[in-house]
């Protein structure tokens, strides 16, 4: 076996090294040699390899399309369920709206003594608010 030192300037390029010096001792494991020495001894020939490489970009492209509808199903579970949480907040913001309104009326006033630049939640009074 022969070992290299290797400076890499670019972290995506030494992962992709380590997966196929890595893919490369899963094969020896499996098949007890290099595909160096499967070529060399003739184990396989052109028609072999040529089989392997089409059998193999047959796979990528179904992998392709299951990665393809993961994501689209992601993709529509985040916006069902970002629509879900914003029709949740605009409810909550009218029940707060109508809640306060009906305060409003069951204290016989018609409101106009909330101040529009603190979002109704408090009198306009000089006595909470100071002198203007």
């Amino acid at each position: 076996m022969k070992k290299k030192q290797i400076t890499f300037r670019d972290p995506v390029v030494e992962r992709v090294v380590d997966k196929f010096v890595s893919r490369s001792d899963v094969g020896y494991a499996k098949y007890g040699q290099t595909l160096d020495n499967e070529r060399r001894t003739k184990q396989k020939d052109l028609v072999g390899y040529l089989t392997d490489i089409q059998e193999e970009l047959m796979d990528a492209i179904l992998y392709i399309q299951a990665a393809r509808e993961e994501l689209q199903d992601l993709s529509e579970e985040d916006i069902v369920r970002k629509t879900a949480c914003a029709s949740h907040a605009i409810q909550q913001d009218e029940d707060e709206l109508e809640e306060r309104m009906k305060v409003v009326g069951q204290n016989g006033n018609d409101g106009l003594h909330y101040d529009s630049e603190h979002d109704g939640y408090m009198l306009d009074n000089d006595e909470i608010w100071g002198e203007k």
